[in-house]
């Protein structure tokens, strides 16, 4: 796949985009680390100036925001400091924000955005009122009352959250359509990208996999099927892990990646999380099928990244992965393990030619060139509009003084003006 031409998408003024998120991992795990490294080398070479805000982060154009450690998070930090976190965003003197964590980095954005009169963009890159019925209720989730409380309680926070904010993406058009129900405004949909000149079939490496066999001892008709990703409750790895059992022995699960719930058991081989982009591109074209049994997430990078390397993809039908496998890959609706263990066998056996070109023609339509094109006509056009300014010239923003509210709670919002009104900005920086 060749790149599109950018000679003409290079700002002149080379225009600042500033990316915060708390969801970095330290240890190299996740999409969002993998997703922001590869954007910020994309922009760099169109001319934009990019700065990197998250917790751990160091080096030029990188921003440490400091943070407590998670138990058992995998090197993840939960940022604390508000104001600390907006003076920072406020020093780097970005023409754009764009905030992909919807805790404190997400008020701090809006309350630096609000000072420089700069446009912001907050990118959801999960289902936070899933997650808090998760939390709070377990699998039952949302089955219960517990669960619909927590759900509520989210919706409202991010409703309230995401007002403050010139724009809003999400991932998939059925996330768009949620955040849309809840109330939120100024939504649309925003995939994600892949970097197609290295997730290709020409990463399939014959001898890594014969080492590999030889390592474990595997037989010559062994199956590999692998998994990457932060090993989580909400990822399902011990459904995945059971129906990889009943395969029987000449199958193994790779899990590759870092979290509090690693699957285990004797057909199971977990491997530590991978930074390195080509490494992850070589196991996942070199093993046999891909498989991801999570019905939470707003997107599956890692499945498109499968789908890229010419990999067979077996994902749960819910959620952002169900629609971005759907037709290109094996969808399962149940969570019994006999349905997954069909599911991957006739994934491997079955060897559907037309399925294989369908994914790779939708990972490659996916191209980070393409996807950045996209983002670069949306940012032009918020730095070209300025910052939104309501009719009303109200909406609900916390003020910098309101204690944040824990993570997935809704709190009791000041209501105060949301901008200044736009205005010419920037033509006199460099």
């Amino acid at each position: 796949m060749h790149s599109p031409p950018f000679a003409d998408t290079a700002p002149a003024n080379r225009a600042h985009l500033l990316d915060a998120t708390m969801l970095w991992s330290a240890e190299g795990s996740g999409a969002v680390r993998r997703l922001l490294s590869c954007k910020r080398t994309c922009l760099s070479a169109l001319g934009w100036r990019h700065t990197l805000m998250a917790p751990g982060v160091d080096g030029p154009g990188r921003i440490d925001c400091g943070g407590i450690p998670l138990p058992a998070a995998s090197g993840y930090r939960f940022v604390v400091d508000r104001r600390r976190a907006a003076q920072l965003i406020e020093r780097a003197a970005p023409d754009l924000i764009e905030s992909g964590d919807p805790y404190t980095l997400g008020w701090a954005a809006l309350d630096a955005a609000q000072r420089l009169k700069v446009p912001s963009i907050a990118f959801c890159h999960m289902h936070l009122p899933a997650l808090a019925a998760r939390l709070i209720a377990g699998d039952g989730g949302p089955s219960t009352w517990r669960g619909r409380w927590a759900e509520r309680q989210a919706g409202e926070y991010l409703v309230r959250l995401y007002a403050g904010y010139d724009l809003v993406l999400a991932p998939s058009r059925g996330l768009v359509r949620e955040l849309a129900q809840l109330g939120v405004q100024r939504v649309r949909y925003q995939p994600l990208g892949v970097d197609c000149s290295v997730f290709s079939p020409a990463a399939d490496d014959p001898r890594w996999r014969w080492r590999l066999s030889q390592r474990l001892q595997l037989p010559p008709d062994a199956r590999l099927v692998i998994y990457a990703g932060r090993f989580t409750a909400e990822k399902r790895l011990d459904l995945v892990a059971e129906a990889v059992r009943r395969l029987g022995p000449h199958y193994r699960l790779l899990a590759v990646g870092s979290g509090p719930r690693p699957p285990g058991g004797a057909q199971v081989l977990v491997l530590p999380a991978e930074v390195s982009s080509r490494r992850v591109a070589r196991l996942l074209a070199s093993c046999d099928c891909f498989v991801h049994a999570g019905d939470q997430e707003s997107f599956g990078l890692s499945a498109l990244e499968a789908m890229a390397c010419g990999t067979p993809v077996v994902a749960s039908a819910q959620g952002g992965l169900g629609e971005l496998v759907a037709g290109a890959g094996t969808t399962v609706e149940s969570r019994q393990p006999d349905a997954w263990a069909q599911a991957i066998a006739a994934a491997i056996d079955d060897c559907d030619s037309q399925l294989a070109l369908t994914a790779l023609q939708r990972a490659q339509s996916l191209h980070w060139p393409h996807v950045l094109a996209e983002l670069i006509d949306r940012y032009s056009s918020l730095l070209e509009a300025g910052p939104v300014d309501d009719s009303s010239g109200w909406s609900e923003v916390v003020s910098p003084d309101t204690p944040l509210p824990a993570p997935g709670w809704a709190g009791q919002l000041e209501r105060q003006p949301r901008h200044a009104p736009a205005r010419a900005r920037w033509p006199e920086r460099a």
